[in-house]
């Protein structure tokens, strides 16, 4: 197995904000904070149109969020999880392709399978998770290739189009794809299309060397070096905030870990004063080879989420933040 690409010193450290709990005022702020403070990126919901756990909530469009974003800052990344079965691969380059445009270099382009049942009120064939494996492969092809210019045509079982274009082309004939993936055949769609693997697991050393473990296979059957794929990961983060607490947020925020046992849950949560917050994301950046290391700060309301950007931030010396 290759080892994981270098952690130092080009860790570029990340805040996402999930579960639709400000409103676009507060997140619009929190994101020019984080700017100001040397963040690199900022992520925001994806394409989950409706969570059954927030209908009092505004559930903002994370395409539109992200577009809002990019539009209303100077510097910091902007992006938000894309979903397949959502989009027509097509429609989806060029939405891509146009937000490169307006704002060079700071898209960051995210994208899986989803689990979300609740997508069918929408009228959203929702496939069987082999199929959208199947739909995600066909569509980042067909994406690739219509970001480097060319002619598209396609007769697959999920993506048919025909000599279909996207104009403008992004610099290089390319944008950087990040890919959310644990199970095998998902690290097979990360070795084969994929610039950065968003590791979808806890920060569990064990776990996540079984998963670097199976990519490299994946690489290997499609003549790819593992090195070449940057990883980044969402680390549960809390300053302040008992274990015990911060283990049942994150049990409540995180649902589809629910077979990782407590007693390793617990061992993947960033908890605690700021020094050993900050500490614990240099051992886990380092650890797990994480250039992309994202602060999860999915359920904090306005005000405890500006106070860890403000004790966790660049300027006190998480990482290097790069440029």
């Amino acid at each position: 197995m290759s080892a994981p690409p270098d952690s130092a010193p080009g860790v570029h450290p990340a805040l996402y904000l999930g579960w639709h709990v400000l409103p676009w005022e507060d997140l619009l702020a929190i994101v020019r904070h984080a700017e100001q403070l040397g963040y690199a990126a900022a992520h925001v919901d994806g394409d989950v149109s409706m969570l059954t756990a927030r209908q009092d909530a505004e559930c903002l469009d994370g395409w539109t969020v992200t577009t809002a974003l990019l539009a209303s800052t100077q510097r910091i990344g902007i992006g938000s999880l894309r979903i397949v079965h959502h989009w027509n691969a097509a429609r989806l380059a060029q939405a891509a392709a146009t937000a490169e445009r307006i704002a060079p270099g700071r898209l960051r382009f995210g994208i899986s399978i989803g689990d979300w049942a609740v997508d069918a009120r929408f009228g959203l064939r929702v496939p069987t998770a082999a199929e959208r494996v199947d739909w995600l492969d066909e569509t980042l092809d067909a994406v690739r290739a219509l970001w480097r210019g060319e002619t598209v045509t396609r007769g697959g079982p999920h993506v048919c189009l025909d000599r279909a274009r996207v104009r403008p082309i992004p610099p290089g004939g390319r944008i950087r794809i990040s890919v959310a993936g644990r199970r095998p055949r998902m690290l097979g769609v990360v070795a084969r299309h994929a610039d950065v693997w968003d590791v979808n697991l806890p920060p569990l050393a064990g776990r996540v060397t079984a998963a670097a473990e199976r990519l490299a296979q994946a690489c290997a059957d499609c003549g790819r070096d593992p090195g070449e794929i940057e990883r980044s990961m969402l680390l549960f983060t809390r300053v302040g905030v008992a274990p015990e607490a911060a283990l049942g947020e994150y049990r409540r925020l995180n649902p589809w870990f629910g077979e990782i046992p407590d007693s390793e849950a617990s061992r993947a949560l960033i908890v605690g004063e700021p020094a050993r917050c900050r500490e614990r994301i240099r051992e886990l950046s380092a650890e797990l080879g994480l250039r992309h290391p994202i602060l999860d700060l999915s359920g904090l309301g306005a005000t405890p989420a500006r106070r860890l950007l403000d004790l966790l931030g660049p300027a006190n010396n998480l990482v290097d933040a790069g440029t």
